[in-house]
């Protein structure tokens, strides 16, 4: 392949980076292909990723299936935005299009192929972490919400910086130094600190926005107030006990609805991520995401999730919309 890499992930997201981290090393090592271009993507591109070309050769990690990636790998059992793209791609059974919607991270799924090729500790060690932090995998919510092990300082850090200049000084940063030495620098302490305090400030404010329902649901409204963020695992610090969890809170681009099981909790799933595809988002079994532009239709929307959620919960059948709301 003559011409340089353009590398797709999903981001603010652990495992993208890794993921991404992984895919360059491994193709470069492996088949000489040098990477180009980091450009971060996110679920509020869904509607129009099909239509958007993407430039090529394409590398596409942790994010929905697109027809022109030379290079594909994910997890999510949302990736296939039309039954004809997952058709086509067990059609193809293409040696470069990783898929594997029971792992837990897209790093791991990469792993498998790459560790041969990658063989220095501090890649395996990305893998664990990886899948620890996009599986929910923590030993406790509190190392979830206040963990400071290096992997969790470079999460946490997203809080604060999520633009692509910083996700392509991750990714860079990363292909050639440890986690350790990556969470050390200035600028991602700085940011974890920040983040951190932040979070702090979060928890408090959480506690007035959120209740827990009869049936084990934390139902949440969070407004942005100030220097204060709203940890993803901040229902089940505030509610051990609790199921589930689906709330709003409102930033400066929409208003994002998140959904989670309680990952301490020995339940199994309803199929999140398939519940929030029907309303433009995405995930996995046990967490999903969707950003609403329009405030004014989020609890709304908030009410058709926790409607689709709850028949999922009872056993009942799931009616999901087949168009998409929201954006």
């Amino acid at each position: 392949m003559a011409e340089p890499l353009t590398v797709y992930l999903h981001f603010p997201c652990f495992d993208g980076v890794i993921s991404a981290v992984l895919a360059c090393e491994y193709l470069e090592r492996k088949r000489g292909w040098v990477t180009r271009k980091i450009v971060p993507v996110n679920y509020s591109a869904r509607e129009s990723w099909l239509a958007s070309p993407l430039a090529k050769p394409a590398v596409v990690v942790d994010f929905l299936f697109h027809p022109d990636a030379d290079f594909w790998a994910d997890h999510h059992q949302t990736t296939f935005l039309a039954p004809v793209l997952e058709a086509r791609v067990r059609r193809l059974s293409s040696p470069d299009f990783l898929y594997d919607a029971g792992a837990s991270s897209c790093a791991e799924v990469i792993w498998r192929r790459a560790y041969r090729t990658l063989r220095e500790p501090r890649f395996r060690d990305m893998v664990v972490w990886a899948r620890r932090i996009d599986g929910a995998r923590y030993n406790s919510v509190e190392e979830a919400v206040l963990g400071n092990a290096p992997p969790l300082r470079i999460n946490l850090s997203f809080l604060r910086d999520s633009s692509p200049e910083y996700c392509r000084f991750l990714v860079e940063s990363l292909r050639s130094k440890s986690m350790v030495e990556v969470a050390a620098s200035q600028k991602v302490d700085t940011l974890y600190q920040s983040a951190r305090k932040a979070i702090e400030n979060g928890q408090k404010l959480f506690g007035k926005a959120a209740r827990l329902e009869k049936d084990g649901i934390v139902v949440f409204h969070v407004e942005k107030n100030g220097d204060a963020i709203m940890s993803r695992y901040a229902p089940y610090l505030a509610f051990p006990q609790a199921r589930y969890s689906v709330g709003i809170t409102n930033t400066g681009r929409g208003a994002a609805i998140t959904a989670m099981r309680n990952p301490w909790r020995r339940i199994k799933s309803v199929p999140l991520g398939r519940i929030f595809s029907h309303y433009g988002g995405g995930g996995h079994q046990r967490v999903a995401s969707v950003l609403v532009k329009d405030t004014h239709n989020a609890k709304h929307t908030l009410d058709s999730i926790l409607t689709d959620i709850r028949n999922a919960v009872n056993g009942g059948e799931l009616h999901l919309k087949e168009t998409v709301t929201g954006d």
